[in-house]
């Protein structure tokens, strides 16, 4: 047997990172819920209904038909787990291009690299070391266009790579992939004059991840939901001259993948109390029988059910939205300040946080930093971590109004 630290080295990077007494919903490939660009890490990890931007491939990508600059290319990277390792990171590369004044395609290409691990034979320090540099990626692409002009739709669909597994004299390492789609519309409003100030609203809504299962064994107990979730959110821009403006927004999110079963109903059937009879079902073969019943779901079926199917009803489902609000200040599109609170359920994950950030912008570049500090117990992986994105936009201009 190898000595693997992997399987505790994904334990904690796992993105629901959880309280040993909550009641989490697990899904594969949790990488593609992580904010990759720093405005949104800064805005509370919400970018469904802010205004537009390069990074908006991740969130809403129905955005792009509105975005004013014909072309964006974006670099992101964000340090993960910086407690633990100093090699683990996200890194984002984004590109759009306007086709015409309605319409606009984007592609992304995401990678979460887990550093080098080194692997040992148990018990034989004179084996040579070997060191293995497990990684995941997706690479998507998305069309979005105007159906008026405040109302954008796009589609967007993804290839996903998750090569975790360790090959061993017994054990190939073949990597497990699947595909997703998602469908996002994109609310925009005209600038409206008020009493003291101009406004505009806004307001989103993404399917996000929706594909196959991902499994390395090709069998359904192996197998893994994608993070499909969705997204709603709306925000206000108060406009107070042509140099300030300041910009609020919320959002919720809810994961559309079904909620992991409680404990089994064991059977007695001559009521004696030893679980030892023919026809009998003990506590921990019900608890199987739930889980593989659960791990039988299709992805499909797996969706609808996530909005109803909590063990504590109605209030657990509700339990399992989390929310965000957000708020950004800025001066003459040029400099930007940005504060978020998020918050998740203590019996559903306990990522509670708040987040600042900041945006700097010169000619065609733009760049943004962002710093989560954790509100809860439970230990963010993101905590006391700096993350930085790099924009450029260039090409003709595109009023909006």
């Amino acid at each position: 047997m190898k000595k693997i630290s992997l399987l505790l080295l994904c334990f904690f990077v796992f993105y629901n990172s959880q309280a040993q007494e909550s009641k989490p919903i697990t899904t594969g490939v949790p990488f593609l819920l992580v904010a990759a660009d720093a405005r949104a890490a800064g805005l509370g990890d919400q970018g469904v209904a802010t205004s537009t931007d390069a990074y908006s491939q991740q969130w809403n990508p129905a955005k792009y038909a509105f975005a004013e600059e014909a072309q964006g290319l974006s670099i992101s990277y964000t340090p993960y787990l910086t407690d633990l390792a100093n090699d683990i990171s996200l890194g984002q590369l984004t590109y759009y291009n306007k086709i015409n004044d309605r319409s606009a395609f984007a592609g992304s290409f995401r990678y979460f690299g887990f550093g080098g691990i080194e692997l040992r034979q148990t018990g034989d320090p004179t084996e040579p070391v070997r060191e293995v540099t497990p990684n995941e990626f997706a690479l998507d692409g998305s069309y979005s266009l105007k159906l008026s002009e405040e109302f954008s739709m796009a589609v967007a669909a993804r290839f996903i790579n998750s090569n975790l597994k360790v090959a061993s004299e017994n054990v190939d390492a073949k990597a497990a992939s699947s595909f997703a789609v998602d469908i996002a519309a994109f609310y925009q409003s005209e600038e409206i004059a008020y009493s003291d100030f101009n406004g505009r609203w806004r307001a989103g809504i993404n399917l996000q991840n929706m594909g196959p299962k991902i499994s390395y064994d090709n069998d359904d107990l192996s197998s893994n939901f994608l993070p499909a979730n969705l997204r709603i959110g709306a925000g206000f821009d108060f406009i107070l001259d042509d140099y300030n403006k300041v910009a609020i927004s919320a959002e919720l999110t809810k994961l559309m993948v079904p909620t992991p079963p409680g404990a089994g109903t064991p059977f007695d059937s001559n009521g004696d109390g030893d679980y030892d009879d023919v026809g009998d079902i003990s506590q921990s073969e019900a608890n199987n029988i739930a889980y593989n019943d659960y791990k039988k779901i299709g992805w499909v079926s797996g969706i609808f059910k996530s909005f109803g199917d909590a063990p504590g009803g109605f209030s657990e489902e509700m339990k399992e939205i989390t929310y965000s609000v957000a708020g950004e200040y800025t001066y003459q599109d040029a400099f930007a300040m940005r504060l978020g609170y998020y918050h998740e359920s203590p019996e559903k994950g306990a990522k509670q946080f708040f987040s600042l950030g900041a945006g700097f912008k010169y000619s065609i570049m733009k760049i943004d930093v962002s710093y989560l500090f954790s509100a809860s117990k439970v230990k963010n992986p993101l905590e006391n971590t700096l993350r930085f994105s790099l924009t450029f936009n260039f090409g003709d201009k595109y009023e909006t109004y």
